[in-house]
């Protein structure tokens, strides 16, 4: 089998992606700008969304999970009044009314959308039906019965009030949420419709938009010195789970995906740990009283 081809170079670069275009682009254009070996991004937006995506390059690519099951706040704008075959304005008008709601309206049905709720997924969606993508069979013309999904709703809250026809809202959520959904159904519990106008996700985890670096900027510096230093550590995708120093002898033996003893006090057993020796991660596993068992180790040679 062919060599994958590029540097093996491990950490996080924060892109802030513009709209139109995809996730997937967003990572090929960052491996391409570092030419780095290996890489993929923590949590999907759509095309038209803007704001935070991280992406995770070599060892980093290990640490995806963490960020993907950590929290997100999204900004973005619900317009009343039409209902369109993929929830958010790029698709087509399937319903409208005339009705708008007050703003103490929207109060109150924001409540049914907070704490643990259960959301069914967009029509065009990624979600896998018997194998297949729900999007390629939504654009097919199927209508497709979505099971809901759990989702924590940390904080869903209104902002603004551009006009009778937009609501301006925020949101904090954990893994797995659609915006385009939470448009959709609090249309439908204000009996007006709605759909998603624009959409930016400020935060993901430990990374925010602010921090993001623009397509443009990443098309300048690619290639150069310069972008590297662009880019956070590997051990920032960690930064949910506690850390525990690795002994010399430990360190050595959890490189080698063996269990390891740690230094530590006031970690109960079976929690989930990431093991640091000389400021460095080395692996993530289980504490198991005086020593780690690994789960995923990092091969990232001296440093």
């Amino acid at each position: 089998m062919a060599r994958k081809k590029g540097r093996d170079i491990s950490g996080w670069i924060v892109v802030d992606k513009p709209a139109g275009v995809t996730s997937t682009g967003v990572v090929g254009k960052v491996r391409w700008a570092l030419d780095a070996k290996k890489a993929g991004h923590a949590g999907t937006l759509d095309p038209a969304a803007t704001g935070v995506l991280a992406v995770a390059l070599g060892e980093a690519t290990k640490t995806v999970p963490y960020i993907t099951d950590a929290l997100k706040c999204y900004r973005f704008q619900v317009r009343f009044g039409a209902a369109t075959t993929t929830d958010d304005a790029e698709g087509d008008v399937i319903e409208t009314s005339a009705l708008r709601p007050s703003d103490e309206e929207i109060e109150a049905a924001l409540g049914a959308f907070r704490g643990n709720i259960q959301q069914v997924p967009p029509q065009f969606s990624a979600v896998k039906v018997d194998g297949e993508r729900a999007y390629d069979l939504a654009r097919e013309g199927e209508t497709l019965d979505l099971a809901a999904r759990p989702l924590w709703v940390e904080k869903l809250e209104m902002v603004a009030r551009p006009d009778a026809d937009t609501v301006e809202l925020e949101m904090v959520c954990g893994k797995g949420g659609y915006v385009r959904s939470i448009a959709r159904d609090l249309g439908r519990a204000l009996g007006c419709l709605g759909h998603v106008l624009w959409l930016r996700r400020l935060w993901s985890g430990p990374f925010h938009a602010a921090e993001g670096i623009s397509l443009e900027d990443l098309d300048a510096l690619a290639r150069r010195p310069e972008l590297e230093e662009k880019l956070f550590p590997l051990e920032l995708g960690l930064a949910d789970l506690p850390e525990v120093r690795a002994t010399a002898e430990g360190a050595v033996r959890l490189g080698h995906g063996n269990p390891g003893q740690v230094l530590t006090s006031g970690i109960d057993f079976g929690t989930e740990v990431w093991v640091s020796h000389e400021g460095r991660a080395i692996a993530v596993g289980r504490y198991m009283g005086g020593e780690v068992h690994p789960d995923r180790v990092f091969n990232r040679g001296e440093p």
